[in-house]
């Protein structure tokens, strides 16, 4: 089972109503609920772990989530309101406004770590659960227990005008890309945690460096690169589609991603030592066609398996 460990929250999503007044639409969204969903949806054993609420969002969530055969078991149920984020888009792109105080999904103590089953191969980390407190720093906590028995993922996904203590974010994300075996950024993320007039493949070294033995740069229509063995690079394109909108594409190319490796057995600490070129392009190529589907439909919509084909 891959184990997606970090936010959910309500987006919502500018659309119109039956008399063509403008009006907002609750969709469950978060980039590790956005993964999970995906993941389940691909046919991938699945759960889920965060903190959700008993309010009727919380609720929508937890349906979300069962109709896409992800599993709830490691969900840490609370009173609190759940976390909103209001969508805007323009051409397509979506900028986001959070409201996150004191919510059920940030409320978590990092004193008291769940237990992690035997059948959890892999931890899937991001988004902005990584960056506000108390959750931030159980998942930090998290990732570090967890290190060296089963394989880390992590897309920190980075929300820069979220960010209130960024020295404070910085450290904690070093600290998680320490233990990460599978480091997933944008070409804009990159760009913030390693600044200045580096090439991607230099600030890619650089992570690498740190920790991860596996570096998966996108870089949006331009495709995606893995940085990976000694000095290896692997380049997939984009796939070409009308977009409706972007909403979860880098969630569900994630998805396909590890879907791909953990179908070949190749998601386990054992499995990424074996990684090849070929498993690597084959991988990057089916995450592609995940998200071209996605951001051809509105909103965080990722297919199922039989969408995406062989």
């Amino acid at each position: 089972m891959i184990l997606c460990c970090g936010d959910a929250l309500i987006d919502m999503i500018p659309s119109t109503d039956a008399a063509g007044a403008p009006c907002l639409v609750p969709h469950g969204g978060g980039a590790v609920f956005n993964t999970a969903i995906a993941l389940g949806r691909l046919g991938i054993a699945t759960g889920f772990l965060s903190g959700l609420s008993t309010d009727l969002f919380g609720e929508l969530l937890i349906e979300n989530l069962h109709a896409s055969e992800v599993a709830t078991t490691h969900v840490i149920i609370s009173n609190r309101p759940t976390t909103l984020a209001f969508v805007k888009l323009n051409n397509g792109d979506a900028t986001y406004t959070f409201y996150d105080e004191n919510t059920a999904g940030r409320m978590l103590d990092p004193a008291d770590l769940p237990r992690i089953p035997r059948d959890v191969t892999a931890l899937y980390f991001g988004g902005i659960s990584l960056i506000n407190e108390p959750a931030a720093e159980f998942y930090r906590a998290l990732a570090q227990h967890e290190a060296g028995k089963r394989v880390i993922v992590m897309d920190p996904n980075i929300r820069a005008s979220f960010i209130s203590d960024e020295p404070r974010y910085r450290k904690r994300l070093a600290q998680m890309i320490a233990v990460t075996d599978i480091l997933k950024v944008s070409d804009e993320d990159l760009n913030w945690i390693v600044p200045g007039p580096l090439t991607p493949g230099e600030k890619a070294a650089i992570l690498r460096e740190q920790g991860p033995d596996i570096l998966i740069l996108t870089r949006g229509s331009e495709g995606a690169t893995a940085y990976f063995g000694d000095d290896q690079t692997v380049d997939v394109p984009v796939k070409k589609v009308t977009v409706a909108d972007t909403v979860g594409a880098g969630d569900t190319f994630n998805a396909g991603f590890l879907a791909s490796l953990q179908r070949h057995g190749l998601l386990t600490l054992a499995g990424l030592k074996t990684l090849s070129a070929e498993h690597l392009t084959q991988a990057l190529d089916y995450g592609s066609r995940v998200a071209a589907i996605t951001v051809s439909r509105h909103g965080a919509n990722p297919p199922w398996a039989q969408e995406v084909g062989a």
